[in-house]
């Protein structure tokens, strides 16, 4: 399903926290506060909107203000200081992100949006750039129809040491609010669990208001 393209890669780790984020990325980090959702606030996932893991429940931290530290992969350059963000996991080796940006304007959540498909569709490029011991495999899984629209990318590395990981990420946009949901972990795309992670991006939009 999708379009696949297999490249070599250089310049990053490919563990599962490579999943979560890009070494070396140059961003200004914000210092987190956690944010205080009010009814006018976009609202994130619970846990259990999360694909469901077979040996764990999810956890959550609290809903905090500014960019995540480290930056999500391929994404996180593009993330403004007023990104809000959540993290989940289990008690094995998957975890989550969720994003979410308020926009200026619904142009600019629309460019926003834009600017983010773009970075993940290519991101396997990215990757080669930056790690020679890496061979990144990347999937488009189709855009999902809630609200303005949401794609969902799919990104397996492999390092010449071993470690397989893969991540599922995905764009959505609820007028002037752009959220991004991703989640990793060890395996390959035999293990993405794509159709729940379709399920929890149609949650992530629909709860966003």
């Amino acid at each position: 399903m999708g379009e696949t393209m297999q490249i070599r890669t250089r310049g990053i780790r490919t563990t599962v926290a490579a999943l979560a984020a890009v070494a070396g990325v140059a961003a200004a980090v914000v210092p987190a506060a956690a944010a205080t959702p009010t009814s006018d606030t976009p609202r994130f996932l619970e846990p259990a909107d999360l694909p469901p893991h077979p040996s764990s429940p999810w956890y959550a931290a609290a809903v905090t203000a500014g960019q995540p530290d480290p930056l999500p992969m391929c994404v996180g350059d593009a993330l403004p200081s007023t990104t809000t963000h959540r993290e989940y996991w289990t008690e094995y080796d998957t975890n989550a992100q969720q994003l979410t940006v308020e926009g200026r304007s619904e142009q600019w959540a629309k460019d926003f949006a834009a600017l983010l498909r773009k970075d993940l569709a290519g991101c396997a490029k990215k990757l080669m750039q930056q790690d020679p011991d890496i061979t990144a495999t990347q999937k488009y899984y189709g855009r999902l129809n809630v609200e303005e629209g949401a794609d969902v990318y799919g990104i397996h590395t492999v390092s010449a040491w071993g470690s397989s990981d893969i991540g599922l990420f995905s764009v959505g946009r609820d007028g002037a609010t752009v959220t991004v949901v991703r989640w990793g972990q060890m395996g390959t795309f035999q293990h993405a669990q794509v159709a729940d992670f379709k399920a929890t991006t149609v949650t992530a939009v629909n709860k966003l208001y």
